[in-house]
């Protein structure tokens, strides 16, 4: 079976519709009862990964060092795509693949081979400490510090907002090894272990209720040189690398997750009467929806094809919270007291929390667009005049 697999490398549309038949076969099987905490989400999510890359189809889109069948970007998100138009729902760890994969492929791939094959083989989770308390969408100005010594780094500081941190195996983070002064120059990526001695997770209760990210601390923490991703201060590279498949990929990804829930709940709102403002608030929702897939198709066949996605890609961010916010915003309208009192709506009312975030976090909207203004467009500044 997965030899027959392995051949649907070769073309992105034979694939799609081979897995969307398979997927419609072993859809009852493969869908999770619902998960009671954030680590059982994960788990569900770990256990149904495993099961596909064992299947083969998780395979397609990695190259064969990893395990995988060859194939790109586009076969990647053709996976996530059909997934959720049979209704089951990517896991978040695959969110963190499609962001850390690529990076230590291109710049450690000795590191890639021994460690990246249990993190697509849904072995283990991972997890991206970027962030600080006072280094957020100024990433240049991080803080936590590391110290080469020898055959290890040694790393003190803190950092926070790190998606599903708290359960994850490995931390992909980033460090200050040259001075402040130094700036994006100064910064060296980590492969770090998350039961290193010294290591102290902390989780992060949202106004939901879900411990969705944790703030990590670093004391004394010796990790071995050989876990750079890259060389020595040169995380900045890795981290725009990065960042051109967090906006690509990942609203790609999440852009099939929202049609999913956007389709859910309209197979609901179908028995219910709704008013004009319900119905204004789906036909603004699809639009937005419709607006991202596009964008994203585009974004995604330029990785595919091994092209740079600078700042081309901050207009996906933009158009992807967009959507997000509409989708969640027609559940609150249209379910009126229904969805703040009732237990069933307790999964959109989680939605709806933290899809008033997504303009904020990974860089703000309002960053976003003076990065296509600067950037892209190319505007003059208003402090220089026209």
């Amino acid at each position: 079976m997965t030899t027959d697999i392995q051949a649907l490398a070769l073309d992105v549309d034979d694939y799609r519709n081979a897995l969307r038949i398979w997927l419609h076969g072993h859809r009852d099987e493969l869908i999770e009862p619902h998960a009671v905490d954030r680590s059982q989400h994960i788990a569900n999510g770990l256990r149904l990964t495993s099961t596909l890359w064992q299947a083969g189809w998780k395979r397609v889109g990695w190259p064969t060092t990893l395990g995988g069948f060859g194939g790109g970007p586009r076969h990647r998100a053709t996976y996530y795509d059909e997934l959720c138009q049979a209704g089951i729902e990517i896991p978040d760890t695959d969110l963190s693949i499609e962001v850390i994969a690529p990076a230590m492929l291109h710049f450690a791939p000795d590191v890639a081979t021994t460690y990246l094959p249990r993190l697509l083989a849904g072995e283990e989770a991972w997890a991206q400490a970027f962030s600080e308390p006072e280094a957020g969408s100024d990433l240049a100005s991080l803080r936590t510090r590391g110290v080469i010594n020898g055959n290890e780094v040694v790393v003190d500081g803190q950092k926070v907002w790190t998606s599903h941190g708290h359960l994850a195996a490995r931390l992909l983070t980033l460090v200050r090894t040259g001075t402040a002064e130094s700036r994006h120059r100064g910064i060296t990526a980590l492969l770090i272990d998350t039961d290193t001695p010294g290591v102290a997770r902390r989780p992060l209760i949202f106004a939901s209720g879900i411990d969705e990210m944790c703030e990590t601390f670093f004391d004394d923490v010796r990790v071995p040189i050989d876990r750079m991703i890259g060389g020595a201060d040169q995380g900045w590279s890795v981290a725009m690398l990065m960042l051109q498949f967090e906006r690509g990929m990942y609203a790609a990804q999440r852009q099939a997750w929202l049609g999913l829930r956007l389709r859910q709940l309209l197979e609901h709102l179908d028995h219910a009467a709704i008013g004009e403002v319900a119905e204004a608030a789906v036909g603004a929702a699809w639009l937005q929806l419709q607006t991202v897939r596009a964008r994203a198709i585009q974004t995604v066949g330029r990785l595919d094809a091994g092209a740079v996605v600078g700042p081309e890609a901050s207009p996906d961010k933009v158009l992807l919270a967009r959507a997000e916010q509409a989708i969640f915003e027609v559940a609150r309208v249209a379910e009126h007291s229904g969805f703040v009192f009732d237990e069933a709506a307790e999964d959109w009312r989680a939605g709806w929390w933290y899809s008033r975030a997504t303009s904020i976090f990974g860089g703000s909207g309002e960053i976003q667009r003076s990065i296509v203004a600067d950037k892209v467009l190319k505007l003059p500044n208003e402090t220089r005049g026209a």
